[in-house]
């Protein structure tokens, strides 16, 4: 009965839509805000060589002073906010704007020495420098089982 009744899409839910939404409930992290506007999240690079992990984070519009950095129980958390105020006048129209938040990331990072951790912050990109521990130490591949 259900097939003589002629179908519509009036853009609820189709199929692309569902898998769009399952793309994103799968794939990416539930618990980082979007990454549009102030409170959101913001990019994280993690990079590893021989001797040090190197995480870089874009903080476009934040002030050095404005950023917190902590590596604690071998996580680094970066956290960052934002308070600023725009004005602009033109012609009889003033128009004013506010944008503020907070926002922080924490990225595990294990086999770190703490008191080598270098960081920088140029032009919007915080650099952190995590140097290893055991940088000679070669990991075992495969484990035996006896």
């Amino acid at each position: 009965m259900f097939g003589l009744i002629p179908y519509r899409d009036k853009g609820l839910l189709t199929r692309d839509h569902f898998s769009q939404l399952m793309h994103s409930f799968l794939e990416d992290d539930l618990f980082v805000p979007m990454a549009n506007g102030v409170s959101g999240s913001f990019q994280v690079d993690l990079r590893e060589t021989e001797a040090e992990y190197i995480v870089e984070a874009d903080l476009p519009g934040i002030k050095k002073e404005d950023i917190t950095l902590r590596y604690e129980n071998k996580y680094l958390t970066i956290a960052a906010q934002r308070n600023e105020t725009q004005e602009l006048t033109n012609e009889g129209y003033v128009r004013k704007e506010r944008r503020y938040g907070q926002f922080q990331r924490s990225i595990y990072v294990d086999n770190v020495v703490e008191e080598r951790i270098a960081a920088k912050f140029d032009e919007g990109v915080l650099t952190v420098v995590l140097p290893k521990s055991d940088k000679g130490e070669k990991r075992r591949g495969n484990i035996q089982i006896n």
